[in-house]
């Protein structure tokens, strides 16, 4: 086993290990979401208006969509209410995936799961989609993006289009704590390797025993590069001074979800790139 396949494997427990924490979280708010049908998560709000632009008509109605590195699936759910159709959504873990389709069968949706690494995404499924996405805290789990980026590009339809929209890799550089520089922005350093039984959502994490983490720092060049490499078009980089997460202290309330106070230093909390497969 390689060195990035071991690193993997440990992320996949600690993964199946939060699946449970998240689950029962008032941030994921599963509950709250299954009441409303009419409830669409901020996290897919804000990558709808990123991709927008970039589809006819402004929407993913009708189209096939692919969701990457879907956790618990409950941003999926939300692209299937906003009319994406033969939705699809993959993921490491297989507990995540478990809470995706207790999630989907109370939704009575019609969804497939499909257990995979992104990077390989295209040998798990064999079909292509209209749309693939990926969002909010997904690329730092990927030890490279070459093969990840061919996998997009492999399944896409000719004409479709890619968006990833993520944390700003410069607040991993900044270890989430601005404003000291104390990791790499630049990618190539290998992994950050570190013991963290917490996670991003509230609730105990008593049950998280698999603590072992492993990221890698991918900076806007890497993720740009990998996806022209590989074939794909790029429309459009964005660069945007808010996130989806209540990331370190001194974050303030903004529609998008959390931005720096007024006065603050102006710098880019999350990106964002959308491409296309050429017809």
């Amino acid at each position: 086993m390689s060195d990035h396949d071991r690193a993997v494997a440990d992320n996949r427990a600690n993964w199946d290990q939060r699946a449970d924490v998240h689950a029962r979280s008032a941030m994921y708010d599963v509950d709250g979401l299954l009441a409303d049908p009419s409830r669409i998560s901020g996290v897919v709000l804000n990558d709808l208006a990123v991709l927008a632009p970039h589809l006819s008509g402004g929407t993913v109605a009708g189209r096939s969509l692919l969701h990457l590195q879907c956790h618990i699936g409950t941003d999926t759910v939300c692209w299937a209410r906003l009319g994406a159709v033969d939705v699809h959504g993959l993921d490491l873990s297989a507990n995540s995936l478990d809470h995706a389709r207790r999630i989907a069968a109370a939704e009575g949706a019609q969804l497939t799961w499909v257990e995979g690494d992104a990077r390989t995404a295209s040998q798990a499924l064999d079909r292509r989609f209209d749309v693939v996405v990926t969002s909010a805290g997904a690329i730092v789990w990927l030890p490279e993006l070459g093969s990840w980026a061919r996998s997009v590009h492999d399944l896409l339809e000719p004409g479709g289009v890619f968006m990833v929209r993520d944390d700003h890799p410069i607040l991993g550089a900044l270890d989430f704590e601005p404003w000291q520089v104390s990791g790499d922005y630049l990618s190539g350093g290998g992994a950050r390797t570190f013991d963290e039984a917490a996670t991003y959502t509230d609730g105990s994490t008593e049950g998280i025993t698999r603590i072992v983490n492993h990221q890698w720092s991918h900076d806007l060049a890497e993720v740009t590069g990998a996806l022209l490499e590989a074939g794909l078009v790029i429309e459009a980089l964005g660069e945007h001074p808010f996130m989806d997460w209540h990331a370190f202290p001194g974050l303030v309330a903004c529609a998008q979800g959390w931005r720096l106070p007024e006065g603050a230093p102006r710098i880019p909390l999350n990106f964002s790139v959308v491409a296309r497969r050429p017809d």
